[in-house]
């Protein structure tokens, strides 16, 4: 019988896991917890779709392969792919592009863990309606989406174990359906109160704790570099430390994060909002760590 513990979930998903090749000539960028909604009030997406557009195309102007960590969509919150995908068609034309350049790579989070399923897929995610052109256009034809990713660098022979972080979590992981029952009919309503999720990783600090003590566990007993999301907490620690990595996510209040990897190097930033002194504004894109050597 298999394990759930997430010591062994994450030795399950590293052992079986697809492995992308990638050297320092590779241009790579990371993210995570997109949580893109309906465009109603719970949609944690909308405040921030502007960034987040801007940050994919500059990515995608400038080669970067975009590599997305999960949590893409929120369906806990929303039953239907096509209300997201509607609501968002600009962003999934760019998606459709990165895709169709075969610089597109998806793993599955918790809040999209319908993705595990082939058939959801290839029933849901063929194709979208774009509302512009009031047509249905291709999206992620015959895409695979996995649990996890292992980047390989062909130079120095590293593996960076690429996960959503959620594996072994009793809500998130092992009876999902009824984290997503809770979510769906339960704290979706409280939140118009102000109640945050007490089962969520990203709100609750106890169990974001708890989360990311059970990665870096498995981090240092096998000396292997992770990057996940899930717990919404940026984290690129410093040489010397444990390489846990978090993207972090793109449901801040004013930013979204994301990690880069250029030169064999992985770095942190932020993209956000800001104004110059004739008072226009422009989205900037910050450092918010040193670069890592891998």
């Amino acid at each position: 019988m298999t394990s759930l513990s997430t010591y062994s979930r994450l030795s399950e998903i590293f052992a079986s896991a697809r492995e992308l090749p990638f050297d320092s000539s590779s241009k790579i960028v990371l993210i995570s917890d997109c949580h893109r909604g309906d465009g109603s009030w719970v949609d944690d997406f909308r405040h921030n779709q502007s960034l987040y557009y801007a940050a994919v195309k500059y990515y995608f102007a400038n080669g970067f392969t975009y590599i997305d960590l999960g949590d893409s969509e929120e369906l806990w919150k929303n039953k239907k792919f096509a209300d997201i995908s509607g609501i968002y068609a600009d962003t999934y034309r760019l998606l459709h592009d990165y895709y169709e350049d075969d610089r597109y790579f998806m793993i599955y989070g918790n809040h999209d863990i319908q993705k595990k399923y082939p058939a959801y897929v290839r029933e849901h995610m063929q194709q979208y309606y774009n509302g512009h052109t009031n047509s249905y256009e291709p999206l992620f034809e015959n895409v695979e989406i996995p649990e996890g990713l292992l980047l390989k660098n062909t130079e120095s022979q590293t593996k960076i174990l690429l996960v959503h972080g959620h594996q072994g979590d009793i809500l998130s992981d092992i009876f999902w359906k009824l984290g997503r029952l809770l979510s769906r009919y339960v704290w979706r309503r409280m939140e118009f109160f102000g109640h945050n999720d007490p089962t969520s990783a990203a709100k609750n600090f106890l169990e974001r704790r708890k989360v990311e003590r059970k990665i870096l566990e498995w981090v240092e007993k096998n000396d292997q570099m992770v990057v996940a999301g899930h717990t919404h907490r940026p984290t690129c620690p410093p040489e010397g430390e444990p390489p846990y990595f978090n993207v972090g996510s793109c449901v801040h209040p004013n930013c979204i994060t994301c990690i880069e990897i250029v030169n064999s190097e992985i770095l942190l930033v932020k993209w956000d909002v800001r104004t110059r002194d004739d008072r226009t504004v422009y989205v900037e894109r910050a450092p918010l760590s040193l670069p890592r050597k891998i």
